[in-house]
Protein backbone atom coordinates (compact mmCIF):
# COMPACT_ATOMS: atom_id res chain seq x y z
CA UNK A 1 0.00 0.00 0.00
CA UNK A 2 2.47 2.14 0.62
CA UNK A 3 4.53 2.34 -1.97
CA UNK A 4 1.85 2.94 -4.02
CA UNK A 5 1.41 6.43 -2.33
CA UNK A 6 5.48 6.25 -2.62
CA UNK A 7 4.78 5.94 -6.65
CA UNK A 8 1.89 8.55 -6.53
CA UNK A 9 4.48 10.89 -4.23
CA UNK A 10 7.57 11.09 -6.84
CA UNK A 11 5.11 11.61 -9.86
CA UNK A 12 3.63 14.65 -8.07
CA UNK A 13 7.43 15.51 -7.44
CA UNK A 14 8.50 16.60 -10.45
CA UNK A 15 5.37 18.91 -10.86
CA UNK A 16 7.66 21.16 -8.14
CA UNK A 17 10.86 20.25 -10.11
CA UNK A 18 11.22 24.59 -10.07
CA UNK A 19 10.71 25.00 -5.74
CA UNK A 20 13.60 21.96 -5.63
CA UNK A 21 15.92 24.07 -8.04
CA UNK A 22 15.35 27.11 -6.66
CA UNK A 23 16.01 25.48 -3.15
CA UNK A 24 19.47 25.09 -4.02
CA UNK A 25 20.61 28.58 -5.52
CA UNK A 26 21.91 29.69 -2.07
CA UNK A 27 24.20 27.39 -2.37
CA UNK A 28 26.04 28.32 -5.35
CA UNK A 29 29.52 29.16 -5.31
CA UNK A 30 30.26 26.98 -2.29
CA UNK A 31 32.43 23.63 -2.86
CA UNK A 32 29.70 21.57 -1.33
CA UNK A 33 30.41 17.66 -0.36
CA UNK A 34 30.58 15.32 -3.48
CA UNK A 35 27.10 13.47 -4.28
CA UNK A 36 23.40 13.25 -5.49
CA UNK A 37 20.26 15.15 -4.13
CA UNK A 38 18.33 12.15 -6.16
CA UNK A 39 14.80 13.52 -7.17
CA UNK A 40 13.09 16.45 -6.90
CA UNK A 41 11.49 16.97 -3.48
CA UNK A 42 11.51 13.11 -2.56
CA UNK A 43 15.67 13.00 -3.11
CA UNK A 44 16.82 9.84 -1.99
CA UNK A 45 14.59 9.22 1.07
CA UNK A 46 13.08 6.21 -0.59
CA UNK A 47 16.38 4.19 -0.82
CA UNK A 48 17.53 5.48 2.72
CA UNK A 49 14.80 4.15 4.54
CA UNK A 50 13.58 1.32 2.11
CA UNK A 51 16.94 -0.09 1.15
CA UNK A 52 18.53 0.28 4.82
CA UNK A 53 20.39 3.02 5.78
CA UNK A 54 23.67 1.48 6.94
CA UNK A 55 23.76 -0.17 2.99
CA UNK A 56 22.61 3.61 1.62
CA UNK A 57 25.87 4.85 3.74
CA UNK A 58 28.40 2.71 2.56
CA UNK A 59 27.60 2.68 -0.77
CA UNK A 60 28.19 6.58 -1.13
CA UNK A 61 31.23 5.95 0.75
CA UNK A 62 32.58 3.91 -1.76
CA UNK A 63 31.62 5.94 -4.41
CA UNK A 64 32.09 9.62 -3.53
CA UNK A 65 34.28 9.69 -0.12
CA UNK A 66 34.98 7.90 2.96
CA UNK A 67 34.86 11.11 5.01
CA UNK A 68 31.90 13.02 3.93
CA UNK A 69 29.28 13.20 0.92
CA UNK A 70 25.60 15.10 0.10
CA UNK A 71 22.07 13.73 0.02
CA UNK A 72 18.75 14.73 0.27
CA UNK A 73 17.27 12.80 2.87
CA UNK A 74 13.56 13.38 4.83
CA UNK A 75 13.17 16.66 3.20
CA UNK A 76 16.25 18.06 4.09
CA UNK A 77 19.83 18.70 1.81
CA UNK A 78 22.26 16.78 4.43
CA UNK A 79 25.82 15.94 4.99
CA UNK A 80 26.83 12.83 5.99
CA UNK A 81 29.75 12.65 7.89
CA UNK A 82 31.14 9.52 7.95
CA UNK A 83 34.11 7.14 10.11
CA UNK A 84 35.73 7.95 13.61
CA UNK A 85 37.74 11.67 12.45
CA UNK A 86 33.93 12.37 11.46
CA UNK A 87 32.60 11.35 14.66
CA UNK A 88 35.40 13.21 16.86
CA UNK A 89 34.24 16.75 14.42
CA UNK A 90 30.82 16.46 15.66
CA UNK A 91 30.78 15.31 19.17
CA UNK A 92 33.71 18.45 19.56
CA UNK A 93 31.61 20.89 18.02
CA UNK A 94 28.39 20.41 19.69
CA UNK A 95 26.68 24.14 19.89
CA UNK A 96 29.30 25.56 17.98
CA UNK A 97 28.57 24.80 14.37
CA UNK A 98 25.87 22.05 15.04
CA UNK A 99 22.31 21.38 16.96
CA UNK A 100 20.04 19.44 17.72
CA UNK A 101 17.49 18.09 15.06
CA UNK A 102 14.61 16.03 14.13
CA UNK A 103 13.10 14.61 10.84
CA UNK A 104 10.15 16.46 9.84
CA UNK A 105 8.08 13.45 10.70
CA UNK A 106 8.96 13.41 14.14
CA UNK A 107 8.22 17.08 15.02
CA UNK A 108 4.51 16.26 13.44
CA UNK A 109 4.28 13.41 16.09
CA UNK A 110 5.73 15.40 19.04
CA UNK A 111 4.01 18.49 17.75
CA UNK A 112 4.02 20.81 21.06
CA UNK A 113 7.73 21.61 20.67
CA UNK A 114 10.40 21.57 17.79
CA UNK A 115 13.54 21.39 19.18
CA UNK A 116 14.32 18.73 21.58
CA UNK A 117 14.30 15.51 19.84
CA UNK A 118 14.24 11.89 20.97
CA UNK A 119 17.73 10.88 19.89
CA UNK A 120 19.04 7.85 21.83
CA UNK A 121 21.71 4.94 20.91
CA UNK A 122 20.73 2.63 22.69
CA UNK A 123 19.15 4.23 25.80
CA UNK A 124 16.37 7.49 26.10
CA UNK A 125 17.30 10.29 25.42
CA UNK A 126 16.74 14.01 27.22
CA UNK A 127 15.71 17.46 25.88
CA UNK A 128 18.34 19.27 23.50
CA UNK A 129 20.33 22.30 25.53
CA UNK A 130 17.03 24.01 23.29
CA UNK A 131 15.38 23.41 25.89
CA UNK A 132 16.67 24.74 29.09
CA UNK A 133 13.64 24.25 31.31
CA UNK A 134 13.16 20.70 30.03
CA UNK A 135 16.99 19.66 29.86
CA UNK A 136 16.98 21.39 33.74
CA UNK A 137 14.11 19.46 34.73
CA UNK A 138 15.67 15.94 34.06
CA UNK A 139 19.05 16.64 34.64
CA UNK A 140 18.59 18.22 38.09
CA UNK A 141 16.88 15.72 40.28
CA UNK A 142 20.18 13.37 38.79
CA UNK A 143 17.23 10.96 37.61
CA UNK A 144 19.88 9.53 35.06
CA UNK A 145 22.94 9.87 37.44
CA UNK A 146 24.16 6.14 38.96
CA UNK A 147 23.73 7.40 42.38
CA UNK A 148 20.26 7.88 41.54
CA UNK A 149 19.67 5.31 39.49
CA UNK A 150 21.40 2.51 42.07
CA UNK A 151 17.93 3.23 44.07
CA UNK A 152 15.79 2.04 41.23
CA UNK A 153 17.85 -1.08 40.44
CA UNK A 154 16.28 -3.53 43.25
CA UNK A 155 12.72 -2.30 41.60
CA UNK A 156 14.16 -2.82 38.30
CA UNK A 157 14.98 -6.35 39.48
CA UNK A 158 11.46 -7.08 40.89
CA UNK A 159 9.54 -6.19 37.99
CA UNK A 160 12.18 -8.49 35.32
CA UNK A 161 11.15 -11.14 37.77
CA UNK A 162 8.08 -10.52 37.68
CA UNK A 163 7.70 -10.24 34.22
CA UNK A 164 10.16 -13.80 33.79
CA UNK A 165 7.32 -15.56 36.06
CA UNK A 166 4.01 -14.06 34.07
CA UNK A 167 5.66 -14.90 30.46
CA UNK A 168 8.81 -16.93 30.48
CA UNK A 169 8.44 -19.81 33.08
CA UNK A 170 6.41 -22.69 31.91
CA UNK A 171 6.73 -22.04 28.35
CA UNK A 172 8.45 -24.21 25.53
CA UNK A 173 8.74 -21.63 23.25
CA UNK A 174 8.72 -17.76 23.84
CA UNK A 175 8.94 -14.67 21.25
CA UNK A 176 11.69 -12.89 22.36
CA UNK A 177 10.91 -9.70 21.02
CA UNK A 178 7.67 -8.67 21.93
CA UNK A 179 8.83 -9.82 25.61
CA UNK A 180 11.09 -7.68 25.78
CA UNK A 181 9.40 -4.41 24.53
CA UNK A 182 6.55 -5.37 27.28
CA UNK A 183 9.48 -5.59 29.62
CA UNK A 184 11.48 -1.94 28.87
CA UNK A 185 8.14 -0.38 28.52
CA UNK A 186 7.01 -1.24 32.08
CA UNK A 187 10.64 -0.10 33.29
CA UNK A 188 10.27 3.06 31.40
CA UNK A 189 6.60 3.79 32.47
CA UNK A 190 7.46 2.96 36.36
CA UNK A 191 10.82 5.20 36.09
CA UNK A 192 9.72 8.06 34.32
CA UNK A 193 6.01 7.70 35.04
CA UNK A 194 5.63 6.08 38.43
CA UNK A 195 2.61 3.78 37.41
CA UNK A 196 2.72 -0.21 37.45
CA UNK A 197 -0.37 -1.10 35.97
CA UNK A 198 0.88 -4.04 34.00
CA UNK A 199 -2.61 -4.07 31.75
CA UNK A 200 -2.91 -0.39 31.17
CA UNK A 201 1.42 -0.34 30.26
CA UNK A 202 0.53 -3.96 27.96
CA UNK A 203 -1.81 -1.75 25.77
CA UNK A 204 0.55 1.06 25.40
CA UNK A 205 2.41 -1.40 23.68
CA UNK A 206 1.39 -1.59 19.84
CA UNK A 207 0.98 2.44 19.98
CA UNK A 208 4.79 2.90 21.16
CA UNK A 209 5.80 0.48 18.43
CA UNK A 210 3.56 2.38 15.58
CA UNK A 211 5.34 5.77 17.07
CA UNK A 212 8.59 4.10 16.87
CA UNK A 213 8.96 3.30 13.18
CA UNK A 214 6.94 6.14 12.08
CA UNK A 215 9.51 8.53 13.26
CA UNK A 216 11.13 8.18 10.36
CA UNK A 217 9.17 8.38 7.47
CA UNK A 218 7.94 10.38 4.54
CA UNK A 219 4.95 12.60 5.79
CA UNK A 220 2.27 10.88 3.73
CA UNK A 221 -0.67 10.69 5.42
CA UNK A 222 -3.04 8.62 4.27
CA UNK A 223 -4.69 5.41 5.63
CA UNK A 224 -1.97 2.71 5.57
CA UNK A 225 1.26 4.19 5.39
CA UNK A 226 3.68 4.38 8.16
CA UNK A 227 3.21 8.26 8.99
CA UNK A 228 -0.36 7.86 9.38
CA UNK A 229 -0.60 4.92 11.79
CA UNK A 230 2.12 6.75 14.00
CA UNK A 231 0.17 9.65 14.19
CA UNK A 232 -2.82 8.18 15.46
CA UNK A 233 -0.64 6.33 17.62
CA UNK A 234 1.35 9.79 19.14
CA UNK A 235 -2.89 10.93 19.43
CA UNK A 236 -3.59 7.47 21.12
CA UNK A 237 -0.32 8.19 23.72
CA UNK A 238 -1.14 11.73 24.11
CA UNK A 239 -4.53 10.75 25.13
CA UNK A 240 -3.80 8.10 27.53
CA UNK A 241 -0.71 10.61 28.93
CA UNK A 242 -2.64 13.42 29.65
CA UNK A 243 -5.36 11.25 31.93
CA UNK A 244 -1.86 9.72 33.85
CA UNK A 245 -0.69 13.56 34.02
CA UNK A 246 -4.05 14.58 35.74
CA UNK A 247 -3.70 11.52 37.93
CA UNK A 248 -0.41 12.54 39.08
CA UNK A 249 -1.45 15.96 39.69
CA UNK A 250 -3.95 14.90 42.23
CA UNK A 251 -1.67 12.09 43.78
CA UNK A 252 0.54 15.40 44.28
CA UNK A 253 -1.81 17.82 45.85
CA UNK A 254 -3.27 14.94 48.27
CA UNK A 255 0.89 14.87 49.25
CA UNK A 256 1.36 11.80 47.31
CA UNK A 257 5.71 11.13 46.28
CA UNK A 258 7.18 12.62 43.89
CA UNK A 259 9.84 9.96 42.52
CA UNK A 260 9.37 10.15 39.09
CA UNK A 261 10.70 12.21 36.07
CA UNK A 262 6.95 13.40 35.33
CA UNK A 263 6.53 14.82 38.60
CA UNK A 264 9.04 17.19 38.66
CA UNK A 265 8.35 18.03 34.89
CA UNK A 266 4.90 18.70 36.38
CA UNK A 267 6.47 21.43 38.61
CA UNK A 268 8.51 23.07 36.35
CA UNK A 269 8.50 26.15 35.37
CA UNK A 270 10.36 28.67 32.86
CA UNK A 271 12.40 31.50 34.37
CA UNK A 272 8.71 33.56 34.74
CA UNK A 273 7.67 31.47 36.69
CA UNK A 274 4.82 29.20 34.47
CA UNK A 275 4.49 25.96 34.64
CA UNK A 276 5.01 23.61 31.06
CA UNK A 277 1.07 23.32 29.85
CA UNK A 278 -0.07 19.86 29.95
CA UNK A 279 0.01 18.99 26.27
CA UNK A 280 3.97 19.92 26.13
CA UNK A 281 4.45 18.02 29.37
CA UNK A 282 2.73 14.57 27.46
CA UNK A 283 4.71 14.93 24.03
CA UNK A 284 8.01 15.21 26.41
CA UNK A 285 7.20 12.16 28.14
CA UNK A 286 5.97 10.29 25.33
CA UNK A 287 9.49 11.10 23.29
CA UNK A 288 11.26 9.77 26.36
CA UNK A 289 9.07 6.72 26.77
CA UNK A 290 9.97 6.20 23.04
CA UNK A 291 13.36 6.88 23.68
CA UNK A 292 13.60 4.36 26.34
CA UNK A 293 11.64 1.66 25.32
CA UNK A 294 12.35 0.29 21.84
CA UNK A 295 16.32 0.83 21.67
CA UNK A 296 16.64 -0.93 24.73
CA UNK A 297 14.29 -3.91 23.93
CA UNK A 298 16.38 -4.32 20.64
CA UNK A 299 19.70 -5.03 22.72
CA UNK A 300 17.83 -7.44 24.78
CA UNK A 301 16.67 -9.22 21.81
CA UNK A 302 19.51 -9.35 19.89
CA UNK A 303 21.68 -10.40 22.69
CA UNK A 304 19.19 -13.70 23.15
CA UNK A 305 19.89 -14.19 19.32
CA UNK A 306 23.78 -14.02 19.49
CA UNK A 307 24.19 -15.64 22.89
CA UNK A 308 21.67 -18.22 21.61
CA UNK A 309 23.72 -19.26 18.45
CA UNK A 310 27.26 -19.18 20.42
CA UNK A 311 27.39 -22.24 23.55
CA UNK A 312 30.42 -20.81 24.16
CA UNK A 313 29.48 -17.25 24.80
CA UNK A 314 26.53 -18.37 26.74
CA UNK A 315 28.47 -20.83 29.18
CA UNK A 316 30.99 -17.82 30.19
CA UNK A 317 27.99 -15.65 30.75
CA UNK A 318 26.27 -17.94 33.05
CA UNK A 319 29.56 -18.84 35.02
CA UNK A 320 29.97 -14.99 35.53
CA UNK A 321 25.62 -14.73 36.61
CA UNK A 322 25.95 -17.91 38.51
CA UNK A 323 29.06 -15.96 40.59
CA UNK A 324 26.53 -13.53 41.55
CA UNK A 325 23.46 -15.51 42.54
CA UNK A 326 25.36 -17.86 44.12
CA UNK A 327 26.55 -15.41 46.46
CA UNK A 328 23.09 -13.18 47.09
CA UNK A 329 20.54 -14.65 49.93
CA UNK A 330 16.95 -15.80 48.88
CA UNK A 331 15.00 -12.65 48.12
CA UNK A 332 17.80 -10.25 48.05
CA UNK A 333 17.92 -8.23 44.79
CA UNK A 334 20.82 -6.97 42.38
CA UNK A 335 22.82 -3.72 44.15
CA UNK A 336 25.18 -1.96 42.16
CA UNK A 337 28.29 -4.18 43.28
CA UNK A 338 26.58 -7.00 41.44
CA UNK A 339 26.53 -4.76 38.04
CA UNK A 340 29.97 -3.94 38.15
CA UNK A 341 31.03 -7.66 38.43
CA UNK A 342 29.26 -8.17 34.75
CA UNK A 343 31.96 -7.18 32.71
CA UNK A 344 31.96 -9.89 30.32
CA UNK A 345 28.15 -9.25 30.04
CA UNK A 346 28.91 -6.14 28.65
CA UNK A 347 31.56 -6.73 26.67
CA UNK A 348 28.97 -9.02 24.67
CA UNK A 349 26.66 -6.11 24.80
CA UNK A 350 29.17 -4.37 23.61
CA UNK A 351 29.92 -6.97 20.70
CA UNK A 352 25.39 -7.02 20.19
CA UNK A 353 25.91 -3.54 20.10
CA UNK A 354 28.17 -3.43 17.17
CA UNK A 355 26.69 -6.12 15.12
CA UNK A 356 23.34 -4.28 15.34
CA UNK A 357 23.20 -1.17 16.86
CA UNK A 358 19.79 -0.62 18.13
CA UNK A 359 19.66 3.09 16.53
CA UNK A 360 21.38 3.67 13.32
CA UNK A 361 21.90 7.61 13.64
CA UNK A 362 20.75 10.64 14.08
CA UNK A 363 20.60 14.13 12.76
CA UNK A 364 22.09 17.96 13.73
CA UNK A 365 21.57 20.81 12.24
CA UNK A 366 24.41 23.45 10.69
CA UNK A 367 23.98 26.70 13.05
CA UNK A 368 26.43 28.26 10.38
CA UNK A 369 28.87 27.55 7.51
CA UNK A 370 31.91 25.22 8.56
CA UNK A 371 34.26 23.58 6.52
CA UNK A 372 34.71 19.88 6.86
CA UNK A 373 37.18 17.65 5.02
CA UNK A 374 37.84 20.35 2.32
CA UNK A 375 33.96 20.68 2.06
CA UNK A 376 31.88 23.50 3.12
CA UNK A 377 28.38 22.70 4.30
CA UNK A 378 26.12 25.63 4.48
CA UNK A 379 24.05 27.27 7.51
CA UNK A 380 20.92 25.10 7.61
CA UNK A 381 21.67 22.29 6.09
CA UNK A 382 21.25 18.91 8.21
CA UNK A 383 24.25 16.52 9.18
CA UNK A 384 23.38 13.03 9.71
CA UNK A 385 25.98 10.44 11.41
CA UNK A 386 25.95 6.98 12.41
CA UNK A 387 27.68 4.12 13.96
CA UNK A 388 27.90 2.00 10.99
CA UNK A 389 30.74 3.99 9.49
CA UNK A 390 33.18 2.43 12.30
CA UNK A 391 31.31 -0.59 13.49
CA UNK A 392 31.73 -3.03 10.42
CA UNK A 393 34.85 -1.50 9.10
CA UNK A 394 37.79 -4.34 9.22
CA UNK A 395 40.37 -1.21 9.73
CA UNK A 396 39.03 -0.87 13.86
CA UNK A 397 37.55 -4.37 14.19
CA UNK A 398 39.65 -7.07 12.56
CA UNK A 399 37.27 -9.82 11.00
CA UNK A 400 34.01 -7.65 11.76
CA UNK A 401 31.85 -10.17 10.26
CA UNK A 402 33.09 -12.24 13.59
CA UNK A 403 31.01 -11.95 17.00
CA UNK A 404 33.56 -11.86 19.50
CA UNK A 405 33.55 -10.20 22.77
CA UNK A 406 36.62 -10.65 23.47
CA UNK A 407 37.52 -7.73 21.38
CA UNK A 408 36.59 -5.16 24.73
CA UNK A 409 39.05 -6.76 27.24
CA UNK A 410 41.19 -3.83 26.32
CA UNK A 411 39.07 -1.13 25.34
CA UNK A 412 41.81 1.21 24.85
CA UNK A 413 43.07 -0.80 21.33
CA UNK A 414 40.55 0.92 19.73
CA UNK A 415 41.42 4.26 18.17
CA UNK A 416 39.00 7.04 19.38
CA UNK A 417 35.77 7.20 18.14
CA UNK A 418 35.12 4.07 16.43
CA UNK A 419 33.38 2.42 19.14
CA UNK A 420 30.29 4.77 20.07
CA UNK A 421 27.40 3.14 20.40
CA UNK A 422 25.97 5.87 22.96
CA UNK A 423 27.09 8.90 20.69
CA UNK A 424 29.79 11.23 22.32
CA UNK A 425 30.51 14.75 23.27
CA UNK A 426 28.03 16.81 24.84
CA UNK A 427 25.75 14.97 23.75
CA UNK A 428 26.37 11.05 24.82
CA UNK A 429 23.38 9.67 25.38
CA UNK A 430 22.55 10.64 29.28
CA UNK A 431 20.41 7.54 29.80
CA UNK A 432 23.73 4.97 29.02
CA UNK A 433 23.28 3.79 32.52
CA UNK A 434 19.76 3.54 32.68
CA UNK A 435 20.08 1.24 29.73
CA UNK A 436 23.39 -0.75 31.65
CA UNK A 437 21.06 -1.67 34.13
CA UNK A 438 18.49 -2.65 32.50
CA UNK A 439 20.05 -4.72 29.66
CA UNK A 440 21.71 -6.32 32.39
CA UNK A 441 19.24 -7.26 35.04
CA UNK A 442 17.97 -8.94 32.16
CA UNK A 443 20.65 -11.01 31.00
CA UNK A 444 21.27 -11.75 34.96
CA UNK A 445 17.52 -12.92 35.37
CA UNK A 446 17.06 -14.80 31.91
CA UNK A 447 20.25 -16.69 31.89
CA UNK A 448 20.12 -18.07 35.55
CA UNK A 449 17.11 -19.48 34.37
CA UNK A 450 16.94 -21.28 31.04
CA UNK A 451 18.97 -22.46 28.36
CA UNK A 452 17.67 -21.64 25.05
CA UNK A 453 17.86 -22.06 21.23
CA UNK A 454 17.32 -19.76 18.46
CA UNK A 455 14.71 -21.13 15.98
CA UNK A 456 15.10 -19.31 13.16
CA UNK A 457 18.92 -18.20 12.71
CA UNK A 458 18.21 -16.83 9.59
CA UNK A 459 15.31 -14.77 10.70
CA UNK A 460 14.75 -11.88 8.42
CA UNK A 461 15.51 -8.86 10.10
CA UNK A 462 13.48 -5.84 9.02
CA UNK A 463 12.83 -2.10 10.04
CA UNK A 464 14.90 0.99 8.41
CA UNK A 465 16.57 2.98 11.46
CA UNK A 466 15.68 -0.06 14.08
CA UNK A 467 16.34 -3.38 13.37
CA UNK A 468 13.22 -5.38 14.08
CA UNK A 469 13.20 -9.61 13.97
CA UNK A 470 10.89 -10.51 11.70
CA UNK A 471 8.97 -13.19 13.20
CA UNK A 472 9.98 -11.86 16.47
CA UNK A 473 12.48 -13.90 17.48
CA UNK A 474 10.96 -17.10 18.74
CA UNK A 475 13.54 -19.34 20.83
CA UNK A 476 12.74 -22.77 22.66
CA UNK A 477 13.47 -22.84 26.31
CA UNK A 478 15.13 -25.44 28.62
CA UNK A 479 15.13 -24.45 32.49
CA UNK A 480 17.90 -24.79 34.18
Amino acid sequence: METLYLIFSVGAAFLAFTIFALKGKSDDGKNLPPGSMGWPIVGESIEFLFGKPENFVFKRMRKYSPDIFKTYILGEKTAVICGPSGHKFLFSNEQKYFTAFRPHSMQKMFRSYKAAAPTASAAPAVAQPSRDEESKVIRSPGFLKPEALVRYLGKMDSITQEQMKAYWEGKDEVKVYPLAKTLTLSLACRFFLGIDDSERIARLVSNFDDVTVGMHSLIINFPGTTFYKATKAADALRKELRIVIQEKKAAMAAGGPMHDILSHMIVASDPSGKHMPEAEVADKIMGLLTAGYSTVATAMTFFMKYVGERPDIYAKVLAEHKEIADSKKPGDFLEWEDINKMKYSWNVLYEVMRFTPPLQGTFREALTDFTYAGYTIPKGWKVYWTVSTTNMNPQYFPNPEKFDPSRYEDLNAFPAFTLVPFGGGPRMCPGKEYARLAILTFVHNVVKRFEWEVLFPKEKITGDMMPTPEKGLPVRLRRH
